[in-house]
């Protein structure tokens, strides 16, 4: 009896996680290829507020109101609904339900195209006015060719670019999938200041050169996951076995429509909170701004040279956290939840080896980091002051969004949510609180700013623990 006891406890005794030093190597193994195309990426990102200087601090003022509705953009497309596509796809194949994978492939594609005409509707058919809200009348009318362009032209094509590059990576092909952003993203600088400044489009040109690369890429995406490079190819119709018995009982002989509402719910459940949260983010960036804009178009502009780089380490962690969503995923499909939190950690300790650099710098030298993006004295000025409060904040923010990609694969997003929320009231409410009531004016927002970071790395940290992360808990969070 003892014996058969202890046989039984041993089968049903889960699997003791890999070593962190294995993790580290299977978590850089699928990290390192979009990690290089986040970094390209950024640098190429960083091009613009540079492009947009060159055009007038009014421009600039432009590019910085337009900031978070294009890095919302990327953001939702990439790593929160593009999140929510890779850990349905990541959990099917973890079950070994390859066939539900595929199915998922043309509900990634309906839920792109459905939020990119949104995009384009909502800020290209009305720049000047949901512009005009958050910086001013000068602003909005400098970005208003900017935005139409780049939401008109590009939202539906890079949703489509990021959805299907967001099937690769459900599949484990992170290579392929940044393979083919790599060539897009490096396209873009010439092509945006060949039009900026040759072709004396302006800042529209940066508009057009952002929807001719995303066209592009999302063409180039479709051939490579249609030809079966996630793995698998995509099937339009879903096979159900037979309702007779006998002979024939379990045969596949007709078929369900091809969109069901249950494979929607496998990526909406963890991609619409993604999403919220993505849209909180940008929100905070919204409200500092509409609160900056008092101070005039030199600090609007000056804050969105700081904005640009505190959402730098949203590609930079973005490249860890795809493979942590992955790799979180596939765990936790297969039930093995140890391993689903040491695999988060390993990627946490990444993405703080990858951001620490960024953040050290620009806290050592703001300076020369802002006179980089403006030679406006006024805007380097004010520039310098955010950069050298917010600057160490930067790395907890990177380590906080790699542990929210490894909580999208985990479905566990609740606490990450309660992150959100700390982070746009510190930014905000604390911003109203010292900069207003305190007296301290821009240092106290921007100390407010550095606050909600900080407090955003912290919380989303705090919930990577047994008693959060484990089967005992509802999958949805």
């Amino acid at each position: 009896m003892a014996d058969g006891t202890l046989a039984a406890a041993a089968v049903a005794a889960p699997p003791a996680a890999p070593p962190l030093g294995t993790l580290l190597r299977r978590v850089l193994a699928l990290a390192a290829p979009t990690t290089l195309v986040a970094a390209v990426q950024s640098l190429c990102q960083l091009v613009e507020p540079w492009l947009a200087a060159r055009q007038g601090t009014a421009a600039l003022a432009g590019w910085a109101v337009v900031l978070p509705f294009a890095l919302l953009l990327q953001q939702m497309s990439t790593g929160a609904m593009g999140g929510g596509v890779v850990s349905a796809i990541a959990r099917a194949l973890g079950a070994r339900k390859p066939e539900e994978a595929s199915a998922l492939v043309l509900h990634a594609v309906v839920i792109a195209l459905l939020f990119g005409l949104a995009y384009a509707v909502l800020l290209a058919g009305f720049p000047r006015e949901i512009l005009g809200l958050i910086g001013g009348a000068e602003a909005a009318e400098a970005a208003a060719g900017y935005c139409a362009w780049l939401f008109g032209a590009g939202a539906i094509p890079a949703w489509l670019a990021n959805t299907l590059a967001s099937v690769l990576r459900g599949g484990g092909r992170h290579a392929l999938a940044s393979r083919v952003l790599l060539v897009a993203w490096l396209c873009y600088p010439p092509l945006a200041w060949a039009l900026m400044e040759p072709a004396g489009l302006g800042l529209a040109g940066a508009g057009i050169g952002f929807a001719a690369v995303m066209v592009g890429a999302s063409i180039a995406m479709s051939a490579v996951v249609l030809a079966g490079g996630a793995g698998f190819r995509p099937t339009f119709r879903l096979p159900v076995a037979t309702d007779r018995g006998g002979p024939e009982a379990g045969r596949v002989n007709r078929w369900r429509l091809p969109l069901q509402p249950a494979l929607f719910g496998r990526i909406l459940s963890v991609g619409l909170i993604a999403c919220a949260m993505a849209t909180i983010a940008n929100l905070t960036t919204i409200l500092v701004t509409a609160r900056i804009a008092r101070h005039g178009a030199a600090a609007v502009a000056a804050y969105g040279v700081s904005a640009r780089l505190e959402f730098l380490m949203v590609p930079l962690a973005f490249g860890v956290g795809s493979a942590l969503t992955a790799l979180v995923g596939r765990a936790v499909g297969a039930g093995d939840w140890a391993t689903a939190r040491r695999t988060a950690w390993a990627g946490a300790l990444m993405a703080l080896g990858v951001t620490l650099g960024v953040g050290i710098f620009v806290g050592l030298f703001p300076g020369p980091t802002a006179r980089a993006f403006s030679a406006d004295p006024a805007v380097a000025a004010i520039a310098t002051e955010a950069l050298s409060i917010i600057g160490w904040a930067l790395p907890g923010f990177g380590v906080g969004m790699a542990l929210y990609f490894a909580a999208m694969g985990a479905g566990r997003m609740a606490w990450p949510v309660a992150a959100a929320l700390s982070r746009i009231g510190l930014a905000v409410g604390g911003g109203w609180l010292l900069s207003d009531v305190l007296g301290f004016g821009l240092p106290g927002q921007f100390l407010a700013v550095a606050l909600g970071i900080t407090a955003y790395g912290a919380i989303t940290a705090t919930a990577v623990r047994p008693g959060i992360w484990s089967a005992r808990r509802p999958a949805a969070g």
